[in-house]
């Protein structure tokens, strides 16, 4: 037992300088890329505080949160170093991949020409799977059996808990929940499951917005201020149309931050937020063109939908969207009332123990996010737009084919649109403290994931990703 032990250390040891060679190897030798390799093999070690060390030497602005530093490194398993794809002796750029995922990061390392060198820019970003670096597409067995290896390991070592589904041709083909959905009581999480979705709404209030204009009740080139007349801030009503506010592209910003942490319990009707929010300006022109996420924006989206249709958005949507497609377990009740099977989320956000989100819940659900579904719902949603039972076949392309550029492919009306490793797939995301799903309908060759989570993201996120990185093509 012991020489087994001596020859696994030997051998651990003879991988790590083998990596440490390859990567000296691979690096140029200038300043910006020794710096890189150092950070690299800290990030990538197990010692908090020499990593925090290093930080503190050499990138000050992020030791100040070395507590999201090294839970960041915790999520991601370190980063392998797969190309350098620009060097000079101050500036380094390269593509790196998470260990427990195949998301891909580009990072930017700067450094001042002047002695001591010292880190001006430290640029992380994630990035879609360069074309350098597909995943070989996998039979739908083939996938089946990856799937079920990675979630047993995900969920086994605390990366994920929650429900995975795969569907060919409106049917599941894979469907199963893992981890404890209230770990105080040891229920866990099943199909029948309800997760907080975050931003996974905004499909629904798009959806909802679509409907009205197929039915002549509003024009999406529309201005804002055509339906909301009282509204406080002109430059938004004359300037912000309902285009503008599905593509986030109107300059209406976001709701999140010291105004909503210090109100949240008392936003509890989507006129609230305006009230809080509705004097606020244009953080830019919608003539300009440029996007930005706007939370803010799609509660101006739930509003209108009160206005146009005289109904409550929650009632809008439950009658008009959940029920026509069967969506029994989708809703966005209030927070003080009982649902039954709604899991707990659970959060390291914030620093400490992993503990529940309660105290980041807004009170209710919006047309922002922040409601609840199942995995099956997800699937019922996805067929029911895809039979056109929601919409029809025009007004379902005019939702969900992109219309603008966005972070990670195109974005078309509260729906996502990209192409995954040759593939093109339309849906949404969502993820809060202690919340993360995702959606994603690719119509080409017929199949629909959905994976929701009672974790931070990229919890759901990176199962998502999984999948569709490997689908089976046309």
């Amino acid at each position: 037992m012991r020489l087994a032990r001596l020859f696994a250390l030997t051998l651990f040891v003879f991988v790590a300088c083998a990596q440490q060679a390859q990567l000296a190897n691979t690096l140029p030798d200038t300043p910006a890329a020794q710096q890189f390799a150092a950070w690299l093999k800290l990030f990538n070690g197990t010692d908090r505080e020499a990593y925090g060390a290093f930080l503190e030497k050499n990138i000050p602005w992020r030791a100040a949160h070395l507590d999201q530093e090294w839970d960041f490194r915790q999520r991601t398993g370190g980063f392998e170093l797969k190309k350098v794809e620009a060097s000079s002796p101050t500036t380094l750029v390269v593509l790196l991949k998470e260990r427990g995922s195949d998301q891909f990061a580009r990072l930017t390392v700067q450094e001042d020409a002047a002695e001591p060198h010292a880190i001006i820019r430290f640029e992380l970003r994630a990035i879609p799977t360069p074309a350098d670096f597909p995943q070989p597409h996998l039979s739908e067995s083939e996938l089946i059996t990856a799937l079920q290896k990675k979630l047993e390991k995900d969920s086994a070592d605390g990366s994920f808990a929650g429900a995975a589904l795969v569907a060919k041709d409106g049917k599941p083909v894979f469907a199963e929940a893992y981890g404890l959905a209230d770990r105080e009581h040891k229920l866990p999480n099943t199909l029948n499951t309800r997760f907080r979705i975050g931003s996974m709404n905004k499909m629904f209030t798009a959806t909802a917005i679509l409907q009205l204009a197929q039915a002549g009740k509003l024009g999406l080139n529309d201005p804002l201020g055509k339906y909301l007349t009282d509204y406080p801030n002109k430059d938004v009503t004359s300037q912000v149309t309902i285009h503008h506010l599905l593509t986030h592209t109107g300059g209406t910003g976001d709701i999140f931050g010291p105004e909503f942490d210090a109100h949240r319990q008392e936003l509890r009707t989507l006129q609230d937020y305006v009230k809080l929010y509705g004097n606020r300006g244009l953080g830019f022109a919608p003539s300009s063109g440029r996007w930005e996420y706007s939370n803010y924006g799609f509660i101006l989206l739930g509003v209108v939908i009160e206005k146009v249709s005289g109904e409550s958005y929650y009632d809008y949507v439950r009658e008009h969207i959940y029920e026509p497609a069967g969506m029994t377990s989708t809703g966005s009740e209030p927070e003080n009332q009982p649902v039954t099977d709604r899991s707990v989320g659970y959060t390291a956000m914030g620093g400490g123990s992993v503990h529940p989100n309660t105290d980041t819940l807004p009170w209710r659900g919006t047309s922002a996010g922040g409601g609840y579904t199942t995995v099956g719902d997800l699937l019922r949603f996805a067929n029911a737009l895809q039979q056109n039972k929601l919409l029809d076949a025009h007004y379902t392309e005019l939702l969900t084919a992109g219309k603008v550029p966005g972070p990670t492919g195109s974005y078309a009306y509260g729906f996502e649109d990209r192409t995954i490793n040759g593939t093109r797939c339309f849906g949404h995301g969502g993820g809060a403290p202690g919340m993360n799903g995702d959606l994603k309908i690719c119509p080409g060759p017929g199949y629909v994931v959905a994976v929701l989570s009672n974790m931070d993201p990229p919890a759901a996120t990176r199962i998502s990703d999984f999948i569709t990185d490997r689908l089976p093509g046309k």
